[in-house]
């Protein structure tokens, strides 16, 4: 950073902004690969369990509508996520 005078201290609101939705489309695959592996850490039915103890409340059925809900929201997420990245490099390609 150069402390010559008249250049600014921070950067502009808008650049900032940008900056930052660009780091959010960055880290968007990281988030659905950490969310997609939550079902990793639900006990599996019937494996370490004591005779008399009650299965596990996780089935298959609801861990595969997890992952589809994981999947269907990294979608809507990454499709917002495009619509105002484009938004703002249109916004700087007119002004």
């Amino acid at each position: 950073m150069s402390n010559r005078p008249g250049s600014p201290l921070f950067l502009a609101r808008r650049s900032y902004r940008f900056r930052r939705l660009m780091d959010a489309v960055r880290l968007l695959p990281l988030a659905a690969l950490t969310f997609w592996m939550v079902p990793l850490l639900w006990p599996v039915p019937g494996e370490g369990t004591l005779v008399g103890e009650a299965e596990p409340l996780v089935s298959t059925s609801q861990a595969v509508r997890y992952i589809f809900c994981v999947w269907l929201g990294m979608i809507v997420l990454g499709f917002v996520l495009w619509q105002r990245t484009a938004r703002q490099i249109a916004q700087e390609n007119e002004g």
